[in-house]
Order: structure tokens, then sequence, then C-alpha cells
């Protein structure tokens, strides 16, 4: 799997990063889901270098200019709920993609830190023979990307798989090596440094959902 670290080069990238981070602006959700909409741009624009394009020619209301535009079809598919800002990012350069969105959460059934993943609601687009984007602000122990992966690849074959995450622990990167082929890319925004007892991100930035959309039950 290649791996690709956006953080490691300065950009304005680092700056969303900080923001996202910052407990004094996790009071403000809009603002976070515009941060992460933002980082969405930015490794959307990034994942463009690795895309193939087609020269075309463009009617302008003075001549004719020949230029490029993408030639892969694209379906953007994100895990719900915490990707849906990270997805709108995507789609907001990507605005041609075709769109999935799975659901999957840890399911915790004795109480404690051990816990499943569960699999449920899938309304993707066809992904045969298509460049997919699998993006998920959170890569913690991976599972729930590899599940997601596994489900999808029930639905088909896609030219190219990109994983996009806004912050990744080892741990993941580990899974995700052991658990999906190596012609995937993975993208990381932000590489951080461990797991806690609870299998959340140290020092990461909390729940990406709740900081979205508010408190779950």
């Amino acid at each position: 799997m290649q791996i690709h670290h956006l953080s490691e080069s300065n950009s304005v990238l680092n700056h969303f990063l900080s923001q996202i981070r910052d407990v004094n602006i996790h009071k403000d959700s809009m603002r976070f889901r515009r941060n992460i909409e933002r980082i969405g741009e930015v490794m959307a624009y990034e994942i463009s270098k690795e895309l193939h394009y087609t020269q075309i020619e463009i009617q302008t209301p003075l001549g004719i200019k020949k230029t490029d535009k993408i030639k892969e079809s694209l379906v953007v598919c994100s895990i719900l709920r915490a990707g849906l800002p990270l997805h709108m990012g995507f789609l907001n350069y990507f605005d041609d993609a075709e769109n999935g969105f799975i659901s999957a959460y840890r399911h915790h059934p004795n109480n404690d830190d051990d816990f499943e993943i569960i699999v449920e609601y899938q309304a993707v687009a066809e992904i045969n023979n298509k460049f997919v984007l699998l993006v998920d602000p959170m890569l913690a122990t991976g599972q729930s990307i590899v599940a997601v992966y596994n489900r999808l690849m029930e639905r088909g074959t896609p030219s190219a798989i990109h994983i996009a995450v806004v912050i990744a622990a080892p741990e993941g990167i580990a899974y995700l090596e052991k658990n999906i082929p190596e012609n995937c890319h993975l993208w990381i925004a932000s590489l951080d440094e461990k797991l806690d007892e609870h299998s959340y991100i140290v020092p990461g930035l909390g729940d990406a959902g709740d900081l979205a959309f508010g408190e779950k039950l």
C-alpha cells in the first residue's frame, strides 16, 4: 500500500489541522465541519495529481482552447456519519463524481473496551472500473475502513482504490497494510502518536462525528 503523508510539507493544510484539534474551537461545530471540509478540498487537489486526463477542445468567446479534463469516472464513498464534511470537501473539487455512503460503527457487546464493527446502511453508486475514493476523518484501529472496503468489494471491482483520512494512528496504518491490497493508496493529512487503551487516537481531536453533529445517545 502506497502511503502519502501530506502534513510533512508546509501548507495551509497544517493551519486547518491545528484548528480542528483546538479544544477552544471545538465549541463551534460549524467551524469544525468547515475545516474538515477544507481539509477534504486540499486532499482532493493532491489526489487529483494521480488521475489520468484526456485532452479536449473548449470553445471560448474568442476561439478554441485545447485543455484537459479528468478521464476517470470517480466515486466518493464516505463512512457515516463522521465522514460527511470530508465527503463534501471532495465533492467541491470532484463535482461530477458519483457517491456512496456506508454506515459503520463500534459495537461493544460487553460494555467494555472490546468491540466489533457493525456495517449497516449502504447507498453506493456502481463502482466497477471506476476510481473509488474511500474517505473517513479518523483512522484509529483500521477495522472500520477494512470492513467498509470489504463490503465495497462485494459490489464490484474498481479500477483504483484511494483511501483518504484526516488523522491516523500507526496501529491503524499497520492494520490496513495487512488487510488492504498493495495497489491501494492511503492519503493521510496527519499521523499521530498512538492509540490509547480505549483505541482512541492520541493526541487526536476527540470524536469527529460528535464535534461535527453533536453527541449521540
